[in-house]
């Protein structure tokens, strides 16, 4: 085995940053960050090394904030102030709470419809053995928050003990407004009882906006019509409006950040001049996974990445080791086994959809995938890692 042969694949690392701040100059932070992490570290940057920076550093860079106040005068514009229904939010104090309180603020009532026996992310409203046990089906059944209580009694999310009914119904009275709360998962059902909605699924919206519409709905802003432009000043998004946004204070939003296409290729073109290697650069917000225990699909933003360099276009065109090994050279071993799958590899050209030693790759877009393992690298808390730096994704085998 030559010497110079690489015995580390892919490597995933945090890199450490300062705390960013509005008007920072964060293409300069991140290149600066990443190079001087290379030296303390001892590694050298390579061609098609990926460097990530998440979503809420580029939104505090770019001062994109919004308060209540700005929800609720948009809502108040767009939808006229009076009843309006609310469906199909996520459970969330970070993700929807505030939203919900600018929402309130509004109107005069809120008909908030919530999809069981989960949101569409996975949080729990209650369990299918209750339904189940209940002889309730979740398709066709519409239930009040009476005939919820009197069915299933008082649920709490699994992990954060928060009984999301009682609280969302006691955030709109705080806001000012009257609640009735509903359960239902037609989305037409809201049509019952307002013609003034705001839709709040995230991966869906179109395909509910458009049934709402087609059963007879005066006006339906999805979420990603509400702040799609500043109000008063305030932070906006073109594109994704209150969709993945997060709580920043009580009274106070930030956004998906905004344009971010100027700052991926900034990051890249420092790094190209500073070491002369051609890296990808990406903005990543929530990974693209499901959690087993907690049935919690993670991704609450509208995308995993919202900007990045064109060399992390497309889908991963991978063979499969495991069934070059056990079939095509079932019979080989040791370095001739090494030379035939490496020459297989080199071989591979162009898209291998429908190739049977590509089977069981994974067919998703590159940015999601590199997207979760950065998320799960850098984490969601105290970490001080917003930048993640991934080496190795593109090599195989014979690399």
């Amino acid at each position: 085995m030559a010497n110079n042969e690489r015995r580390v694949g892919t490597v995933s690392r945090g890199i450490r940053c300062p705390i960013i701040r509005e008007g920072d100059d964060l293409a300069a932070i991140v290149a600066n960050s990443v190079l001087e992490a290379a030296e303390s570290e001892g590694f050298a940057l390579r061609d098609r090394d990926v460097i990530s920076i998440t979503e809420s550093i580029v939104a505090r860079a770019q001062g994109n904030y919004a308060t209540v106040d700005h929800i609720a005068k948009d809502v108040r514009t767009k939808l006229g102030g009076g009843t309006v229904g609310v469906i199909c939010p996520i459970l969330s104090r970070n993700r929807f709470a505030i939203c919900l309180r600018g929402i309130a603020m509004g109107a005069k009532k809120i008909v908030l419809m919530l999809t069981y026996p989960s949101d569409e992310v996975g949080n729990e409203l209650v369990s299918l053995d209750k339904l189940d046990a209940a002889g309730i089906n979740p398709y066709s059944d519409v239930l009040t928050e009476v005939r919820y209580r009197e069915l299933f009694g008082i649920n709490k999310h699994e992990f954060t003990g928060v009984d999301y009914v009682e609280y969302y119904g006691n955030l709109i009275r705080e806001a000012g407004a009257e609640v009735e709360i509903i359960f239902a998962n037609q989305p037409k059902a809201i049509l019952a009882y307002t013609d003034h909605v705001i839709n709040c699924s995230i991966h869906t919206r179109a395909r509910t906006k458009r049934i709402l519409m087609a059963a007879g709905a005066k006006v339906v802003c999805n979420l990603d019509e509400i702040l799609n432009a500043p109000v008063d000043g305030s932070g906006c998004n073109e594109k994704y409006g209150l969709l993945g946004s997060n709580k920043a204070t009580e009274d106070k939003i930030k956004l998906f950040p905004r344009n971010c296409q100027p700052l991926v290729l900034d990051v890249q073109e420092r790094i190209l001049k500073a070491t002369g290697k051609h890296v990808e650069v990406m903005v990543y917000g929530d990974g693209a996974f499901k959690d087993p225990q907690g049935k919690i699909w993670e991704l609450a933003d509208p995308v995993v990445s919202p900007a990045f360099t064109d060399g992390l276009i497309g889908t991963p065109n991978e063979l499969k080791l495991k069934y070059l090994a056990d079939n095509d050279y079932k019979d080989l071993s040791g370095e001739a086994l090494k030379e035939a799958i490496s020459a297989s590899i080199r071989a591979k050209d162009g898209s291998l959809v429908g190739n049977m030693a590509s089977q069981g790759t994974t067919p998703r877009q590159l940015t999601d995938l590199i997207g979760s393992l950065c998320d799960l690298t850098s984490g969601s808390g105290d970490k001080g890692t917003p930048v993640v730096l991934v080496q190795g994704y593109f090599d195989n085998y014979t690399n």
